[in-house]
């Protein structure tokens, strides 16, 4: 099935499942340890343990590297370095050239710190721990950048972060009435998942079964498959249930392909989980930003120049943090000049975070508009209303937005959160010791949608089963396609089986971007349809006037049950969603807007988040209990980024020296305050037929500037260097 025209009327638009609050189905199954995740299964044969030893130098190479004891110690089954790792080719997967999705110990040289130098297998993890720790590695150290300051003039254009240059900005922006020209950095983070990178790697023959720790089935199958030089039909992934990824398991790493390569070596299942340090130097972070934002407008606020200017860094191939993107379409402005420069860094390799670009771009953009605003001696929510707009302001009103409801969510929020009661001025209220700031911003995250399929296949009795490779990260995947499945063919939700995360399931879109909910459940949507098909054709029936509900096929008032049509054997219908050019005629992207009340402690600076309210619309939501919690995800993550989230560089060696989760903060319980979401009715009809739109970046994006607009609120102090920690707040004061 291809999605090319705007959604008719259709099944799913009865909401009789679909919309309702259902809890996770899975959860059961989570809460009571019966969940297995990937380093979990439970395999016929005894598996091996892996360990990996990671680089003790950020660049340069190995010149000698000695084993013997090692591979002298109890229990060692297998000691793997680059001079007897099997042969290995570069994957394309998921991008090509990506740094760590390529060969592992494929040379002595080393590109990042705690890149892996050595393999160890033995018939326990303490055992393969313990000889890991007896390898002697010596190194020839050559100079590596790891500062991105240093390296701003060496920026280049990247591919993935086109420049935008519309109309003379640099003429509307000196002869703007008024104008801010401001300056934002944003540190290195960490994902930081709860479950950490791990495989369980067996072969029978040929056949390679992976159980891994990923987002995106096919695209770790694919990558696998390249970089052991076998066929992808060989290779089979499983990943039914994973931890939390935020992006960096939509890369595979060494936990993988060493696994997968000693498993064949051994003949027997190899195990193996990264370290926490490792997954800290060793895998994928969301890189440092330096932005430069400058807006001109009139005196009554009315955009006329809009620049960002972003410098990044990576290792060489590997992909850019776009933190500009959101400035190509959240406001108006008929002058615009928006580009982002990416220069090569020694550091561990930079990938996908939570909303790449529009969460840290949006601290800087909407810090930006705040600064803006009090020039102009405007409320910031106005601003941001007269500057609504609703056609991509790049191309114009030939390409409008598919729906948006920005100015909705300002002023739906602004009145439940009580924004005309804020403070007018900074330090003007305060409570006992704490000065109190109230701030604000849009959220903004761009739509994307993905090929996606499924089987279903209605079973004796009349149930219903669902096979697709999509994964469920913690999101509610299980529950949605359920829900998905039980609206078409008007079956009941207990009624529904989903199976998930299995390569030998139809290719799904995966989850990542925001497109795994919308995206795979139109690929249920397809299956669903067609089995519609099949059965009303069997029952004797015209489709278009066939109604599927209670467990039967209607046409008027005969009806036939869905039992009986399953018969002995069942009905099965495989499908598959691909998508036209839509999203080219219409520029897609879900709307919000947050509010943020802080405390800022008048002796020592400290910043506490009192409450806050996330106002938001992306399409038809379709699990208001699983969206909600996405969101709120996504403040806390929010919250997280402007406070206190920062990998710290250490500049003379190399690494992240914060690489545990004791050093690398992130919010806990009591961080977190009393959080509300309110979703918009909303239906984006060019999306897809369940016309939803993606949910779980949106709630991340904008976040942190509410909460650093409102510490100035409270404090009077603008803190543009993120995180915002206490020492930033009393240096401010006291300058």
């Amino acid at each position: 099935m291809k999605f090319d025209q705007a959604s008719p009327p259709n099944p799913i638009d009865q909401e009789r499942v679909v919309t309702r609050p259902f809890t996770r189905i899975e959860g059961p199954l989570k809460v009571s340890g019966q969940a297995p995740y990937a380093y979990e299964y439970q395999l016929p044969e005894a598996p091996t343990y892996g360990f990996v030893l990671g680089a003790g130098i950020a660049h340069g190479r190995v010149t000698r590297i000695d084993t013997t004891q090692a591979e002298a110690a109890p229990g060692v089954l297998l000691v793997l370095t680059h001079e007897n790792m099997p042969a290995q080719a570069r994957s394309d997967t998921p991008v090509p050239q990506q740094t760590e999705a390529s060969p592992q110990l494929s040379g002595p040289e080393v590109r990042h710190y705690h890149q892996a130098v050595a393999f160890v297998v033995a018939e326990t993890y303490e055992q393969a721990r313990a000889a890991a720790n007896l390898i002697e590695v010596q190194y020839e150290v050559t100079p590596g950048q790891f500062t991105l300051a240093d390296t701003v003039d060496s920026g280049k254009e990247p591919k993935d972060a086109v420049d935008s240059v519309v109309g003379d900005f640099d003429t509307a922006f000196a002869d703007a009435a008024v104008s801010v020209d401001l300056t934002f950095t944003t540190p290195d983070q960490s994902q930081a998942p709860m479950e950490p990178h791990a495989t369980i790697a067996q072969w029978d023959g040929d056949q390679l079964t992976v159980h891994t720790a990923h987002q995106v089935v096919h695209w770790v199958r694919r990558g696998l498959a390249l970089t052991l030089n076998i066929p992808q039909k060989d290779v089979r992934v499983v990943a039914a249930y994973v931890g939390g990824g935020f992006g960096t398991k939509l890369l595979f790493f060494s936990d993988a392909v060493l696994s997968a390569a000693a498993a064949r070596m051994l003949g027997r299942p190899v195990k193996t989980t990264l370290q926490r340090p490792l997954i800290f130097n060793n895998t994928s972070h969301r890189a440092a930003t330096i932005q430069r934002v400058r807006l001109g407008a009139d005196p009554d606020g009315t955009l006329h120049a809009v620049g960002h200017d972003t410098w990044t860094g990576n290792l060489p191939g590997g992909d850019s943090e776009p933190a500009c993107e959101q400035t190509k379409y959240l406001y108006g402005g008929e002058h615009r000049l928006i580009r982002t420069r990416q220069s090569e860094l020694d550091l561990p390799p930079g990938a996908s975070m939570r909303a790449p670009g529009e969460a840290v771009g949006m601290l800087a953009l909407e810090g930006a508009m705040d600064e803006l605003a009090e020039k102009l001696g405007l409320d910031p929510v106005e601003l941001r209303l007269r500057n609504d707009v609703q056609f991509d302001p790049e191309k114009g009103p030939k390409r409008p937005f598919s729906s948006r409801r920005l100015a909705a969510a300002l002023r739906t929020g602004a009145k439940a959160f009580g924004w005309d009661e804020r403070p007018r001025a900074p330090r003007e209220r305060q409570d006992g010791e704490w000065y109190v700031g109230y701030g604000v911003a849009s959220a903004f995250r761009t739509n994307l949608v993905k090929p996606s399929g499924a089987t279903v296949r209605l079973n004796p009795g009349g149930t219903l089963t669902v096979e697709t490779q999509m994964t469920d990260i913690g999101t509610g995947s299980y529950t949605v396609l359920g829900q998905v499945a039980a609206e078409m063919l008007g079956l009941d939700l207990h009624q529904v089986e989903v199976k998930l995360g299995d390569s030998d399931f139809p290719a799904s879109s995966g989850s990542g971007g925001s497109w795994g909910a919308n995206s795979s459940s139109a690929g249920v949507y397809a299956a669903c349809d067609e089995l519609r098909r099949d059965l009303a054709q069997k029952a004797g029936y015209q489709n278009a006037s066939a109604v599927f509900r209670g467990g039967k096929v209607w046409q008027g008032a005969e009806c036939t049950e869905l039992s009986e049509l399953a018969g002995k054997e069942g009905v099965e219908a495989t499908a598959r969603m691909t998508y036209g050019d839509l999203t080219e005629q219409f520029m897609q992207a879900g709307f919000g807007a947050h509010f943020v009340e802080v405390g800022v402690n008048a002796h020592t600076g400290e910043v506490r988040v009192r409450r806050a309210l996330s106002v938001v619309a992306a399409g038809r939501i379709l699990n208001p209990v699983t969206a909600r919690s996405q969101c709120l995800g996504g403040m806390t993550m929010g919250i997280g980024s402007a406070l206190m989230e920062a990998l710290h560089v250490d500049h003379e060696l190399g690494l992240f020296v914060n690489h545990d989760l004791g050093e690398y903060h992130v919010p806990v319980h009591a961080d977190i305050p009393d959080l509300d979401v309110l979703f918009l009715d909303e239906l984006d009809d060019q999306s897809s037929p369940l016309r939803a739109k993606g949910v779980g970046e949106l709630g991340i994006s904008g976040v942190g500037a509410a909460v650093a607009n409102a510490v100035y609120n409270a404090s009077g102090v603008r803190v543009r260097d993120f995180p915002i920690t206490l020492d930033k707040i009393l240096a401010g004061w006291e300058a």
